[in-house]
């Protein structure tokens, strides 16, 4: 008796970031050439099963190249606002188009859903599945590596790089002007990004969300490094650290949005005072998400992309594929989704920060 032909769905949502294209190629090889199924890449996340008509391309194993497997950003494109659950509407209302994202599924005759997302859209897609009885499983990604239950997500360890290079490339100029250079990088809510970066880029203050501090702190390492015979410092805060008194620093896109940014410039208005010294900032913002993915988001992904449809061969369902240990397992989607994980104020990254005499705050060890 022939097995029926499974039909797949895969979509991006949130941020981009390098090597989701790496996934959705991994995805189309291991249903193609191991199962022989059909692959449905919905466009514009959850957008495109909400669309009338459904908005969405069948890859094969043309579209599917080495080329893509290189190219950074989403070919598939991505949204990180327009909860299906509160859709903002043209009148300024919201609407729930959760049963749309349904219907379309429904539509489109898929038997399982692979969604590539970070934390957030694990749990408003986690949601909106459990709702419909659609089969899903999740893959992460997010350049703040926040997603919980799995050492690496997709896009981190580009985004880190980035960072690492501007580290490299201020080092010298700083040097050269005898100034305290901050760097300001992605980090909404932890900070991945900038303790890596700051440890491997040789900095003296590194600044996250997580580990509370005091400019009286921080300006007493700047003193330190003058005092131990050198003219230059480095600094690396995460853009979502608040000030020493516990505030955001944020500024108003032109949709009237708030979004977090300027706690670089903060910082070093004040500290220029307080050390007497010259600062510079500068911003990477969206640098950290595009371009090139660099060899493990590319080995990452592809791993996660045979994984996935692996589960769904195995009918292990309502799972999240995840980096333990060196090797790719799979988690429970409920324990992962909303969860965030952060920096460990007391683990092996921050140890080996204050080892190296770098001041991240000021929680008692």
């Amino acid at each position: 008796m022939a097995h029926k032909q499974k039909r797949i769905g895969i979509l991006t949502s949130g941020g981009d970031c390098a090597g989701l294209n790496a996934a959705l190629r991994a995805v189309t090889h291991r249903a193609i050439r191991g199962y022989g199924w059909r692959v449905f890449g919905i466009r514009d996340g959850s957008l495109g099963l909400m669309n009338r008509p459904l908005d969405y391309v069948e890859f094969d194993l043309g579209i599917a190249s080495g080329e893509m497997l290189r190219m950074g950003g989403t070919i598939l494109g991505t949204i990180n606002k327009g909860d299906p659950f509160a859709y903002p509407m043209p009148d300024g209302t919201t609407r729930d188009r959760s049963q749309e994202f349904v219907d379309g599924f429904r539509e489109l005759g898929l038997d399982a859903l692979i969604v590539i997302g970070g934390d957030g859209s694990m749990r408003i897609l986690n949601k909106l599945c459990k709702q419909g009885g659609v089969p899903m499983v999740g893959i992460p990604k997010t350049i703040d590596n926040d997603v919980a239950h799995t050492d690496y997500a997709i896009g981190y360890v580009t985004a880190l790089t980035v960072a690492s290079e501007a580290m490299d490339r201020l080092a010298p100029t700083a040097a050269s002007h005898h100034r305290v250079m901050l760097l300001e990088v992605m980090g909404r809510d932890v900070g991945h990004i900038a303790m890596a970066a700051g440890i491997a880029g040789g900095a003296d203050v590194i600044l996250i969300p997580e580990i509370p501090y005091s400019l009286e702190g921080v300006a007493g390492r700047l003193a330190e490094t003058q005092a131990e015979g050198r003219n230059h410092a480095l600094v690396v805060v995460a853009e979502g650290c608040k000030t020493e008194t516990g505030h955001n620093v944020t500024h108003v896109q032109a949709d009237g949005e708030a979004r977090y940014g300027g706690i670089g410039q903060y910082l070093a208005a004040r500290l220029a005072k307080m050390v007497q010294a010259e600062t510079r900032v500068t911003v990477l913002g969206h640098v950290q998400r595009g371009g090139q993915p660099g060899p493990r988001d590319r080995m990452i992904a592809s791993a996660f992309g045979v994984h996935a449809v692996d589960l769904i061969a195995q009918g292990k369902l309502d799972r999240m594929v995840a980096w333990q240990h060196g090797s790719v397992v799979d988690v429970p989607l409920n324990e992962v989704a909303g969860v965030t994980r952060g920096v460990d104020p007391y683990g092996t990254i921050a140890h080996t920060a204050r080892g190296l005499g770098i001041y991240i705050g000021e929680m008692r060890i």
